[in-house]
């Protein structure tokens, strides 16, 4: 397992993240909660920028469960099949909507236990929901965060629930909340898996990461 960083060291690595950019945002595109939840919902094992393409015309007309019930999963998988797993996901999606329009009312519950109950949603995509919608300081750890995490040393993990406790308990509380996508933005742009960017990486003095590039 990858070494783990000291408290202090961790401190400054996220206020280096914080000086760079103090709100960093989620790339997914939705107009509310419900079409960012059917957003992060259609983005596994897809990209954001894709699932963008996908659901731009989509999100123009149907914002609501009951309306993604009027579209039919045909009409959902005209707008979706560019996706990968899209008959799956339109499945699980108009069932999602279903319980949502039955059991909630048509809103988007605010709890992860709820969130997670949900038809094609995990504990990564109710951890995201919570944290952009409500600022929840909840930690979805994807294949970036867990790279990030075990190479630089910050959240060392032998799997995502290790990586997401390791999140929880070494960075201080004051970053938590933006923590998530500090680490998915630099994963995606800097800590790439193949060629890190390290020459130009802003916690390079402070990562653990052996492999630096010159």
């Amino acid at each position: 397992m990858a070494k783990q960083l000291d408290f202090h060291t961790i401190k400054q690595i996220f206020l280096r993240f914080q000086e760079a950019e103090a709100e960093p945002k989620g790339e997914l595109d939705h107009v509310n909660v419900y079409t960012l939840l059917v957003a992060v919902a259609l983005s596994a094992q897809a990209t954001d920028v894709g699932v963008n393409k996908a659901t731009k015309e989509l999100f123009k007309t149907v914002d609501t469960p009951q309306k993604m019930l009027d579209l039919g999963e045909e009409g959902l998988i005209e707008h979706i099949k560019t996706i990968g797993l899209y008959r799956n996901k339109a499945k699980n999606v108009m069932k999602m909507a279903q319980i949502l329009v039955d059991d909630y009312a048509g809103t988007v519950p605010n709890s992860r236990a709820a969130l997670e109950a949900l038809p094609g949603v995990g504990r990564k995509t109710a951890n995201v929901v919570l944290n952009m919608w409500w600022g929840h300081p909840a930690q979805a750890v994807d294949t970036h965060i867990f790279r990030v995490g075990n190479r630089s040393g910050i959240a060392p993990g032998k799997d995502v629930e290790a990586v997401e406790r390791a999140i929880e308990d070494n960075i201080p509380t004051q970053f938590q909340r933006h923590a998530h996508h500090w680490l998915i933005l630099h994963g995606r742009y800097h800590c790439k898996a193949r060629k890190p960017l390290c020459a130009s990486c802003i916690i390079r003095d402070l990562c653990l990461f052996e492999d630096k590039e010159l």
